[in-house]
């Protein structure tokens, strides 16, 4: 089993508003609510939030009936995105047979369900690979998929330094996917950025 986890849970300080709430143009989406759109039909089949900021408007804005979508809160989400990565790990972990998790950002709405898919495929086809992430040029993006075993040492790893180490530790073994998809690599950070997406 691989659940997806989605790390909705920052301050949204460059924003000035909570990201995972944004909408998307007049269909009454938001940034997470088309994230858990996009995963459910790339093939994700369980979806752990992992929430902080603004969690109560967070987890009243997802869907109630879906059984597969958990919230989990991280109340050490202003010590950054690795603490949210961990809270989803433990969660994801209180399931049965997981192997990996597919982790993306609630800033990444963009992503297409195809690049979903891809990421999947590419590890089933190798599942002993501890990363495996899409790639364009020299860019990497989202989702990524970390193996079970390296788990361990994504909860050692340096708050201040975030999962980049561990990354880069197995860079010789992870398995790319290139797609062509530029959502996979765009983050809607600031309110400039937001600007010229809902422009587009």
């Amino acid at each position: 089993m691989i659940p997806a986890v989605v790390l909705a849970a920052g301050k949204s300080s460059r924003m000035g508003r909570t990201k995972a709430l944004l909408p998307i143009g007049s269909s009454g989406e938001t940034f997470l609510t088309r994230i858990i759109r996009v995963l459910r039909e790339g093939g994700a089949e369980a979806i752990v939030v992992v929430i902080g900021g603004d969690a109560a408007a967070v987890r009243a804005s997802l869907p109630r009936e879906d059984a597969s979508i958990t919230a989990v809160d991280n109340p050490d989400y202003e010590e950054g995105q690795l603490s949210s990565l961990l809270v989803g790990l433990a969660a994801v972990e209180r399931q049965d047979n997981v192997e990996a998790v597919m982790v993306t950002l609630v800033d990444l709405p963009l992503i297409s369900p195809s690049t979903v898919r891809s990421v999947l495929d590419a590890y089933r086809a190798k599942p002993g690979a501890p990363l495996v992430r899409p790639r364009q040029g020299n860019r990497h993006g989202h989702p990524v998929i970390f193996n079970h075993s390296i788990f361990g040492e994504l909860r050692r790893a340096d708050p201040s330094m975030g999962a980049k180490p561990v990354v880069r530790a197995h860079a010789a073994e992870e398995v790319h996917v290139d797609v062509d998809d530029e959502g996979a690599f765009i983050d809607i950070d600031t309110p400039e950025d937001y600007e010229r997406f809902i422009r587009s």
